[in-house]
């Protein structure tokens, strides 16, 4: 929550008045934590006479300092705006957030770290937060180079402070620094904790392969706060009006799709857990509802569907199979259900997974290509059943203007899945197609939302 008019000091007063009711905001308890040796120290004092003649003083202490005291777990973010691809592979045209955390005992921890793209801006921002104190803990949930190659800034920024990270990301720790990093790092395992003093501690809990299998979250029981590492990430901004699903889904299916297993058995063991507020790696902490987002993940590692209608991915070099595709999707929607439509020409095939594991049914439309299938079909068809592609209902509709061979190769791929139920009334055209193909690709669509 923002400070109105970019204040950068403010009295106490000023600053408990207006987080007042704010959720997760102890108000109360910020005079007395300013009583600590650590704390703050007013930045400026002013003296004037009251209405009784007496002398007061007013003191200002920067804003940031005092919201640090307010929450135990203030974000330190950094956006990355510039394009580039997530992982070099990912489209995010609204950017990425690289998300940190600091939780404040009497002694200080620092949960994980950005990516060294946008390390410059972050440490500043992060110091800044510190309000002059240090970092005691740096507690590494996740070794992905996205949180991890600003590491060896981390270590030089805070050169006594102990690394905290499950064993098997001590072992990667080694690989990606070439260096024995165990002097350095205390392990932890499920169950453990780290005392930060003052009532402070974090419990940890092993999450592996969500989405790696090094990972760990850890809970603060005094603030009912969740840092989940990658699970409930998102592509896209930090914003909080930056809507989580707009990124979240896409995210999911493409980097922790694979794992649903994993992911249950993470939110069983977050099911004995009083959670307010997540805070992930990427995206924005989410901190109201909390029951629909864990209710969403369950649904999306249990390989549901979310939503009615049907996902149509075509790949077409000449728009003649597009048309058709188009023709399957226009169907759908006008019996009334939605339909989700993907040009993997023009898309990336991250689109297509999301869609596809969206909805119980999917389309799938693609030329022949030197005597097997477009290439854009394949790696997207190769990709969504590496990611456990399954229990729904597919249609194909191939194109050959000599030899069709398209479908056959589909059919083949998906043939990989589990639970795949294939349509019968399969549509073949031969270069353009004609009104007997519409007809034809109108059968099939609506034999697969019946």
């Amino acid at each position: 929550m923002a400070f109105p008019y970019d204040w950068d000091i403010a009295t106490v007063d000023e600053i408990m008045e207006y987080y007042a009711g704010s959720e997760g905001v102890d108000v109360g308890s910020l005079p007395e934590k300013l009583e600590d040796a650590n704390a703050p120290v007013p930045v400026r004092v002013d003296r004037f006479l009251d209405y009784n003649g007496s002398w007061v003083e007013r003191e200002y202490y920067p804003v940031e300092a005092l919201k640090v005291l307010l929450w135990n777990e203030p974000l330190v973010s950094a956006d990355d705006l510039s394009g580039h691809p997530f992982e070099s592979q990912y489209p995010v045209p609204d950017g990425m957030a690289y998300n940190t955390y600091i939780v404040r005992g009497e002694k200080t921890a620092l949960l994980d770290a950005p990516d060294e793209s946008v390390a410059d801006r972050w440490a500043e921002e992060l110091l800044e937060a510190l309000g002059g104190r240090t970092v005691d803990y740096y507690v590494v949930h996740h070794m992905e180079p996205d949180h991890s190659s600003s590491m060896r800034r981390v270590l030089s920024m805070f050169p006594e402070a102990r690394i905290v990270a499950s064993a098997k990301a001590l072992r990667m720790m080694n690989q990606f620094m070439n260096a024995d990093m165990s002097a350095r790092t205390d392990t932890v395992k499920e169950g453990d904790t780290l005392d930060l003093g003052g009532g402070t501690q974090l419990k940890f809990i092993e999450a592996p392969n969500v989405h790696w299998p090094e990972v760990i979250m850890s809970y603060l029981p005094a603030e009912r706060t969740l840092f989940s590492a990658d699970a409930w990430g998102r592509f896209g901004p930090g914003s909080a009006d930056y809507e989580w699903m707009a990124g979240a889904r896409r995210y999911y299916f493409n980097i922790v799709g694979k794992f649903g297993a994993a992911v249950l058995k993470v939110l069983d063991k977050a099911s004995g857990l009083d959670i307010a507020r997540i805070c992930p790696l990427h995206g924005c902490p989410l901190e109201e509802s909390i029951g629909k987002y864990v209710s969403i993940y369950r649904g999306w590692a249990s390989y549901e569907p979310e939503d009615d209608g049907i996902a149509v991915i075509c790949a077409s070099f000449y728009g003649n199979t597009k048309r058709a595709a188009e023709h399957a999707a226009e169907t759908a929607r006008k019996m009334g259900r939605p339909a989700t439509f993907v040009d993997l020409m023009e898309q990336d095939a991250s689109y297509a997974i999301e869609a596809a594991f969206r909805h119980p049914a999917m389309i799938v439309a693609a030329t022949t290509y030197e005597g097997g299938l477009n290439p854009r079909m394949k790696i997207f068809l190769e990709e969504l059943v590496s990611k456990k592609y399954g229990s729904r209902r597919v249609g194909i509709i191939e194109n050959g203007s000599f030899g069709p061979r398209s479908g056959k190769i589909m059919r083949e791929i998906l043939s990989e899945a589990e639970g795949i139920s294939a349509a019968e009334n399969n549509v073949t055209i031969s270069s353009a197609p004609t009104e007997e193909n519409m007809a034809q690709i109108e059968s099939l669509t609506k034999s697969l939302l019946e």
